[in-house]
């Protein structure tokens, strides 16, 4: 059989496999394995499954996923997460939708020592949704403005989408996460401005919560300390050379964990489940990425890859109409993969072409994560929606999923802002030169 139709029916595979929620690693890797057998040899699929699985949990670029998580976790556990939402919600609670604007902010923050798009969202399900039930918003508002919120995590540094981008197109780690702080704010503010025009025409849907004084104000500012502290020694590191990404992640554990001490608010128990679930959150970043690989290492020798690109690159188009169909490719790709799969499996694909059409590389990864973004709201996998819902049991994905619909616009707009001023995502990495 032609290795290229083998690959076609590998793809179809491979959906199947998703659509029966077989997990996204293994599901990959499974049809890695069997179609490079199919193609080359049992013996040659054997080296390749153990190469590529060795190769990936060996990697030193890698210990830099769970460092981060750890980094999430113990936020979560010590109460960071808890203190910035207060703070949020004393500024701008008493506004029309002001709860689920300080949920936004809370999850802006949370992501800036987070990096996770599931874990920002678990964390501010439990502790947004309980308030904003009180004052009786709409479930539809408050579990779509928490699973659009945290999205942010992927976007915002430190991003673990950002790291394995940088990893598999050998760009700086630093600049990346650089380039990405300018449009998470701007997301952000995007997301926030949505929710005032959505309370606006209906009001009832997120009521005004009490008023606070301009000293209660005041006195909540000190629950951004230990963010602000994080966020800036991670940066500034990394701007200054100070540390590579790994050395950063090793940093921002051991720095939050120390305050999480000092302050006397990480127990024992919480201590080992925040270590627990690192490790189950890291070991499936490890597996994805390791299936990731043996599917890729299959799809090269279909030659899938090379005859898209050269599909691609070959249209009688501009270079921005054929940016535009890559765009919408991974807009359609991620209905039915997690964010971080699709990266995985469309950047050896893509990369090459959108270098050779002269984008710069930080650009496209950033625009890549807003379009994943996407991704992990929209049906029919949203991850996000599933890690609220499996937390707000009571409320339907049909009622989630309708309230991140406007959030879903504002993505949309801000992509479009940064095809049209790519110097959003670049004045910040043009910096570091």
């Amino acid at each position: 059989m032609d290795p290229t139709l083998v690959g076609i029916i590998g793809l179809i595979v491979l959906i199947v496999l998703l659509f029966s929620k077989m997990p996204v690693g293994f599901a990959m890797a499974l049809v890695g394995f069997v179609g490079y057998t199919y193609i080359v040899s049992f013996e040659a699929g054997l080296r390749v499954l153990a190469s590529d699985i060795f190769a990936t949990w060996g990697s030193y670029n890698l210990t830099v996923v769970p460092l981060f998580i750890f980094m999430g976790q113990i936020s979560y556990h010590s109460g960071i997460s808890r203190r910035l939402y207060n703070t949020a919600y004393t500024l701008i609670g008493h506004l029309h939708g002001g709860l689920a604007m300080a949920t936004i902010l809370a999850c802006a923050g949370f992501a800036a020592i987070c990096g996770s798009t599931t874990a920002s969202a678990a964390t501010m399900t439990t502790v947004a949704l309980p308030e904003m039930k009180r004052y009786k918003y709409d479930m539809g508002l408050a579990t779509g403005t928490i699973a659009a919120g945290g999205s942010l995590g992927i976007l915002i540094p430190p991003s673990v989408i950002f790291i394995i981008y940088g990893i598999m197109t050998e760009q700086s780690i630093g600049r990346l996460f650089a380039a990405g702080i300018l449009p998470g704010l701007m997301l952000s503010a995007m997301f926030m401005i949505t929710i005032y025009i959505v309370t606006r025409v209906n009001p009832e849907l997120g009521p005004a919560g009490p008023k606070t004084t301009f000293k209660e104000k005041i006195a909540s500012l000190p629950g951004t300390i230990e963010m602000l502290f994080i966020f800036i020694l991670i940066m500034s590191g990394l701007f200054l050379g100070f540390f590579t990404p790994t050395e950063a992640g090793a940093a921002g554990a051991f720095i939050t964990l120390t305050l999480a001490v000092i302050r006397r608010q990480l127990s024992w128990k919480k201590f080992f489940l925040a270590g627990n679930e690192s490790v189950r959150t890291a070991c499936m970043v490890m597996v994805i990425v390791a299936g990731a690989t043996i599917f890729g290492h299959f799809l090269a020798v279909t030659q899938i890859p090379y005859l898209l690109a050269e599909w691609v690159a070959a249209l009688p188009l501009p270079a921005w109409a054929i940016m535009t169909v890559i765009i919408l490719i991974y807009l359609a790709g991620g209905c039915f993969m997690d964010s971080l799969g699709m990266i995985l499996l469309t950047i050896p694909i893509f990369y090459p072409v959108v270098i050779n059409l002269g984008y710069d590389p930080i650009w496209f990864g950033v625009t890549i994560v807003l379009i994943c973004e996407m991704g992990v709201i929209t049906p029919p996998v949203g991850v996000n929606v599933y890690v609220v819902n499996g937390v707000a049991k009571d409320v339907s994905l049909q009622t989630i999923f309708r309230g991140v619909m406007p959030m879903l616009l504002a993505l949309i707009v801000c992509n479009f802002l940064l095809i049209f001023f790519p110097q959003i995502v670049l004045f910040l990495p043009n910096l570091m030169n």
